[in-house]
């Protein structure tokens, strides 16, 4: 059910004025994210018109606009991904681990976004598989899935990478399945060491080969020394690691990605009101013993940490690695399974059609009629009316 208020009437109410004020400084992707999200399951984009067979009741269907910021547009693709996840899952502990940028490194990704994202994920699942593999700690090859968030609660930049990880692996020859200890998986002084020295080493490697670029108060960053120097200062500081208890069964596990995956900086149920040119909002402190408090930013501000987070075009922020990766997991798994003496967990019945599936994924019927549980059944198309001089808008789906 709809709330009170949603990011969507944010960029309706406020949006045209914020691209006035700033639209010098923005890019494609932010001004496609806002334009989407503004035109989610409106006219803009046509639809359907249903129609009770027992009562008359008329329903109109807008479409979606499948933005992969939307936050009305996440819901069907995360119960898509966990279900062929369902199939994935081992009957082993699974933990979650977590890691964090620093606050200096985070400026500079946030003006090189495509290369250090990627550097961050490449280099976290480097990090686990490295010390995993290692005979002094597990010595096993690790399968996880990684996820990147940009954002805290309060819609700061902030980057970090959150891994879902089975507590074991297989052994160098395939033949074995070795199980980390009971309620421990790997030391995170060692992975926070090997996480700082990895990134660092790429990173400059990055700045080397000229794909970084500095912009603003960190232009003075492009001179080589200075660059070497910040580096330096991040080699001498501890790097965040936090590996959280182990999860529960396949069913805890599921349920916990479901958190993780598809999700986009704020969602629309803690958003509380929007009056007077401004937004409150709740978020956790966590800062401060993790306390539930209410926020209120001026529309534009939260319009513009709200934009830190859009990613760059075919950016992939769920990446798959070890035994998950996307080239061999099958053949893996199905090693792992027999090594565990573990049954393949039965494939969901495939749909007739997309209401089947609309119905088999999230449990809701889109064939009840809402207002006395009769048939609705597809009376005509609505084609899409966009508003005057607007164009096209682009579909994202990743």
């Amino acid at each position: 059910m709809r709330g009170a208020v949603e990011v969507a009437d944010i960029f309706r109410r406020h949006g045209e004025a914020y691209r006035q004020a700033h639209g010098a400084h923005m890019g494609r992707v932010e001004r496609r994210v806002m334009g989407a999200i503004a035109a989610c399951r409106t006219a803009a984009l046509g639809g359907h018109v249903e129609q009770c067979t027992a009562c008359g009741n008329i329903r109109v269907a807008y479409n979606s606009c499948r933005n992969r910021h939307c936050p009305k547009c996440l819901n069907l693709a995360r119960a898509e991904w966990l279900e062929a996840r369902h199939t994935e899952l081992l009957p082993v502990p699974y933990f979650h681990v977590v890691f964090t940028l620093p606050a200096a490194l985070g400026e500079i990704a946030f003006h090189n976004k495509a290369v250090v994202y990627d550097i961050l994920m490449r280099t976290t699942a480097e990090t686990l598989r490295t010390i995993a593999a290692d005979p002094k700690h597990l010595g096993a090859e690790i399968g996880l899935i990684a996820v990147l968030h940009t954002w805290g609660q309060n819609l700061h930049h902030h980057p970090h990478v959150h891994c879902i990880v089975p507590g074991g692996g297989l052994s160098p020859d395939g033949r074995r399945w070795i199980a980390c200890r009971p309620g421990f998986f790997l030391p995170v002084r060692v992975l926070s060491s090997l996480f700082r020295r990895l990134f660092l080493k790429q990173l400059d490697a990055a700045f080397k080969a000229g794909r970084l670029h500095f912009f603003h108060a960190l232009a003075a960053l492009a001179d080589p020394a200075i660059f070497a120097q910040r580096v330096a200062e991040m080699r001498r500081i501890d790097w965040v690691v936090y590996a959280k208890p182990p999860l529960g069964g396949p069913e805890q596990v599921l349920a916990y990605l479901g958190r993780y995956t598809h999700r986009v900086a704020i969602a629309n149920n803690r958003l509380i009101k929007l009056e007077d040119g401004c937004i409150s909002f709740r978020w956790r402190d966590y800062r401060h013993g993790a306390h539930n408090k209410v926020m209120t930013l001026a529309a534009e501000e939260f319009i513009r940490r709200f934009l830190l987070h859009a990613l760059p075009d075919g950016f992939q922020r769920i990446r798959h690695y070890g035994f998950l990766a996307n080239g061999h997991r099958a053949d893996k798994l199905a090693l792992c399974r027999r090594l565990l003496a573990a049954p393949q967990p039965a494939s969901p019945p495939p749909a007739r059609d997309f209401r089947e599936r609309y119905r088999q994924l999230t449990g809701r019927n889109l064939d009840v009629c809402p207002c006395c549980g009769g048939t609705m059944v597809r009376r005509g198309t609505l084609p899409q009316a966009p508003p005057h001089g607007a164009t096209a808008l682009w579909c994202d789906t990743s």
